[in-house]
């Protein structure tokens, strides 16, 4: 269990270095400084076995929390009240003597943790399998690429026996090979029920792995939820940043799709229907689809895009395209007009739930209106296949009689 109360964190800002020593002496008193709360009354609790996400911008305090959380920084103000042994993967660089040989580091992390060295050296062999980085093992870390430090520093983490694990982003630098490895790890823990709190900038990998998400901004918690819907949150505000305009909210809650955009169009209506034109919300697996998108026009458009995205249960993209995509155009629209379009394809999806989201963007990418999550519906399949496409397959086999 990890309990966080109220916790903020204060750094104080010197113009100058000696600003911080006139500051300290009483004849030269007064105040030289600014202050900067990284964290500001963050309460949160996770409970045991539960994954929660910190997702947002860069500098929004989410490292500065995990540090906290970890003890390598006390708050300002607040506590953090943990039950059990905590591993913490931070940031390059921490948790390591450069000096040490990887081998040396792993039973001086054990060591710190309070893992006995007879404990760790029967579990040793397993490090050094999931680390895979062969002879380096028994050379001095500095000389280290980052993404054998990595290797090195998740493989210890994950078998100390943590109760509460803390990851910063750490696996941002692991190759592909790696990073699919960690993530079955991820999933390992997730069944043992051990506690993970995580930084990660991969939104799929959120929305795969995390029971929660808390997006935070400018050291405070702007909205925690399920993964999928914080996500999309996040998403919404960046598109929003990166178009320098003044997101337009619907004012939907959490609970239900988030929408963004200047409002050039508005879509009024999304509609899954049948090769009969009939409005359905369950899917035969291989059975024709039509996606209908209505959108009406409250400012003058020149050749607008319509999309649509289609999610799984987990939030991850499925398949997504628009009508750029598909080659058509759709020329200008006056304030007042409508626009009917129609998506049809096949649905070779498995048996199981998504989401369908549904968009009115201008030719560079700009959204008029993006409604996250618009609709759900279900796929039901009478063949029993893995992932998430079921393609049509013809299966050829021959028998060769043994001699």
């Amino acid at each position: 269990m990890l309990l966080i109360q109220k916790v903020s964190k204060r750094y104080s800002l010197y113009p100058r270095p000696a600003d911080r020593l006139w500051e300290s002496l009483p004849v030269f008193g007064g105040k030289r400084h600014t202050d900067f709360w990284a964290l500001r009354d963050i309460t949160l609790e996770v409970p045991k076995g539960q994954f929660v996400a910190l997702v947002g911008p860069n500098g929004s305090g989410k490292s500065t929390l995990l540090q906290i959380v970890s003890g390598i920084l006390q708050p300002t103000f607040g506590r953090v009240i943990t039950q059990g042994r905590i591993a913490a993967l931070l940031e390059l660089g921490a948790g390591f003597n450069p000096e040490f040989t990887g081998r040396e580091n792993v039973f001086l992390n054990a060591e710190i943790l309070g893992v006995p060295r007879d404990q760790m050296a029967q579990v040793l062999p397993k490090v050094e399998a999931f680390a895979e980085i062969g002879e380096f093992l028994d050379r001095p870390v500095k000389e280290y690429s980052s993404g054998m430090y990595v290797r090195l520093a998740f493989a210890t983490a994950i078998h100390v026996d943590p109760e509460i694990l803390i990851v910063d982003e750490a696996l941002a630098v692991g190759d592909a090979v790696f990073a699919a490895r960690c993530v079955r790890k991820f999933e390992e823990l997730k069944d043992r029920g051990v506690t993970v709190l995580f930084v990660s900038h991969d939104l799929g990998l959120v929305k795969r792995l995390a029971d929660r998400a808390v997006l935070m901004m400018h050291g405070r918690v702007e909205a925690e939820g399920r993964p999928s819907e914080i996500v999309n949150r996040y998403v919404g505000m960046v598109h929003e940043w990166q178009n320098r305009e003044v997101g337009r909210h619907n004012g939907a809650s959490l609970g239900e799709a988030f929408r963004h955009g200047d409002g050039a169009s508005e879509i009024a209506s999304v509609t899954m229907e049948n090769e009969a034109g009939e409005v359905v919300r369950t899917v035969e697996s291989g059975a024709p689809v039509r996606v209908r998108v209505k959108a009406r026009f409250t400012a003058p458009a020149d050749d607008p895009m319509v999309g649509i995205l289609i999610r799984n249960r987990l939030g991850i993209d499925v398949f997504g395209t628009n009508t750029r995509v598909e080659g058509r155009k759709l020329g200008s629209f006056a304030p007042g007009d409508e626009l009917d379009v129609l998506f049809c394809f096949p649905c070779v999806l498995t048996q199981q739930d998504y989401t369908l989201t549904a968009a009115t963007q201008y030719p560079d990418g700009r959204s008029q209106d993006w409604r996250d999550d618009v609709l759900s519906f279900g796929v039901i399949d009478q063949r029993a296949t893995a992932g998430l496409a079921s393609l049509p397959v013809a299966v050829e086999w021959t028998k060769t009689p043994a001699r």
